[in-house]
């Protein structure tokens, strides 16, 4: 699908990292991008810089997202891409100090992760369904999700995160077979170590230590990188079903 003045997209967890990357490069490419967050400063101003909307979206409730959508849709049209980069990463021991792991922590971050994920892909899915194709295939759109590395190697901490990742990656081919009947494909990423706030935020000598752990390049990922490979998922028809690891070939140790 190409994207063009005629592309609509969303774009949720749009306010920061991965999203903001995406949504820059989207727009850069003629789409017109809805930012769906919960930092509202910052999704306003990324939304002004790029000529797009912002929508104060919670993506663990229906009724936020159906908002959410209905206002993306009244300025720009019915979305055909929609990124899914809405996410949280808390660190917790399955046992520690004498406790078990907090369980209204692991049902948030698969509420968020895993869930606010499917919501969003299904309600737009709805909307692609009852959409014109636009290519001689018949697509009418494409969806695509964020899982992570932890998905398949989770490190010590990262239960409840390796869980909702490792959901994501599970969900992406089912939920391309169901929608392949109306034209919707469906790709899922999983970055390694990328130059997010979350791992910024660790300090130079951290980020240059993880940095060294890549095989090549021996550097964290650039959002604009993630970013990158969500147009080139868009533009190409085939990617469909699988999930992509962006990740310089890091395979991640226990800790």
């Amino acid at each position: 699908m190409n994207i063009s003045q005629s592309s609509v997209a969303v774009v949720t967890g749009g306010a920061s990292g991965l999203g903001a990357a995406t949504a820059r490069r989207l727009a850069a490419a003629g789409a017109k991008v809805a930012i769906f967050d919960m930092s509202d400063a910052a999704g306003e101003a990324i939304a002004a810089e790029i000529g797009g909307i912002y929508a104060h979206v919670d993506v663990t409730s229906e009724e936020s997202l159906k908002a959410g959508f209905e206002a993306a849709r009244a300025a720009h049209g019915q979305e055909r891409i929609l990124v899914n980069c809405a996410g949280i990463a808390p660190v917790a021991k399955t046992v520690s100090r004498g406790a078990a792991h907090p369980f209204d922590m692991f049902a948030k971050v698969i509420d968020v992760n895993l869930l606010g994920t499917f919501r969003a892909s299904a309600l737009s899915a709805l909307g692609m369904s009852e959409a014109d194709p636009l290519t001689e295939d018949g697509e009418r759109g494409v969806i695509i999700c964020t899982a992570s590395v932890a998905a398949f190697e989770g490190q010590i901490g990262q239960a409840a995160y390796a869980a909702s990742k490792g959901g994501v990656a599970s969900l992406t081919l089912p939920l391309a077979r169901d929608l392949s009947q109306y034209g919707i494909r469906v790709v899922t990423i999983a970055p390694g170590l990328f130059e997010t706030p979350m791992l910024i935020g660790l300090g130079e000598k951290v980020v240059n230590s993880l940095g060294e752990q890549v095989p090549f390049p021996k550097r964290l990922g650039r959002p604009d990188e993630y970013a990158h490979l969500a147009v080139s998922i868009v533009e190409n028809p085939l990617l469909n079903g699988g999930v992509i690891r962006l990740d310089g070939a890091i395979r991640m140790a226990p800790r």
